[in-house]
């Protein structure tokens, strides 16, 4: 029986040595790593206080005791952005796993099964397409919003909700692809080799499907935390996710937009994070899919 995965040729590089090859993926990977080390252990490094309200310094600018300077309640912004790093890295990793989740669910039952299957799980996708997300996003916080703060807590409620929207409004593209590859995939020898020797479908989607259409779901995956991340961000400028005293970083570009001009520090930090760490994710996932893609070996 043919390899269900297709094989490194010899003497191709590969995949880490690919992308460590290249000086912009190198940048975009190391920019990444310091990001995600300094909200991990900035916290446990940096003395200042996130929540410590001083109203003496209030919009202060940058100096050596506060290296960001301090918000409109004297708060220490770097450490609020340490913080509010955590929370933001977090909502973003879990709407992915969501998103992944149900869209190669969806996308491998239609493409395996196909018939009415197909045709029903994609007349669904498209139904999701179709939907406005910013007002439905605007309905599910406003009629859950307070039911789900109640039963899991005022900080929980709205990560599980956020990330709960965010997730299921972002698995249409990936059920789309895993779908593709599946309907091209069952054509090939080996697939139907394994199904005449009376392989389960389970065994045959486990091993002989999913492996080769890991690496574009891996490269949907890298992009999805990016998205994620600017749809938590916008939420919070838009008064909808945290509450003022959890410092995400969409929240902190909501507090400081009335002091754009009086104290521009509070909205460069918080932007300047947002911008790097969805360009560095976007040109990583740009980069796998250029390393993943059969065409290009």
């Amino acid at each position: 029986m043919a390899i269900a995965a297709e094989k490194v040729q010899p003497g191709q590089p590969g995949i880490w040595r690919q992308l460590r090859g290249d000086r912009t993926t190198t940048l975009a990977l190391g920019l990444l790593l310091l990001i995600v080390l300094a909200v991990l252990l900035g916290p446990f490094i940096y003395p200042g206080s996130p929540s410590d309200i001083d109203f003496s310094r209030a919009l202060a600018p940058p100096s050596r005791e506060l290296p960001l300077g301090a918000n409109d309640l004297g708060q220490n912004q770097l450490a609020r952005l340490l913080v509010g790093g955590r929370i933001s890295l977090a909502v973003g990793v879990a709407a992915m796993l969501i998103a992944m989740t149900i869209g190669v669910l969806i996308g491998a039952l239609a493409g395996f099964y196909g018939r009415w299957i197909d045709g029903s799980l994609m007349r669904f996708t498209d139904l999701f397409l179709a939907l406005p997300q910013l007002p439905l996003v605007l309905l599910v916080i406003y009629l859950f919003g307070d039911p789900v703060r109640k039963a899991l807590g005022q900080e929980r409620g709205i990560f599980v909700l956020i990330v709960l929207v965010i997730g299921g409004l972002n698995w249409m593209s990936v059920a789309r692809l895993v779908r593709a590859g599946f309907l091209s995939l069952k054509q090939r020898n080996f697939v139907q080799a394994a199904i005449a020797l009376g392989a389960n479908p389970w065994r045959v989607v486990k091993s002989h499907l999913l492996p080769n259409v890991i690496g574009p779901v891996i490269v949907a995956a890298t992009l999805a935390v990016g998205n994620a991340l600017l749809a938590e961000s916008t939420l919070s400028f838009l008064g909808l996710g945290f509450s003022p005293d959890v410092p995400t970083w969409g929240r902190m570009l909501y507090d400081a937009q009335n002091y754009i001009e009086s104290a521009p520090h509070l909205v460069m930090a918080p932007g300047l994070a947002i911008f790097l760490t969805v360009l560095s994710i976007n040109t990583l996932g740009d980069r796998l899919r250029d390393v993943l893609d059969p065409a290009s070996r």
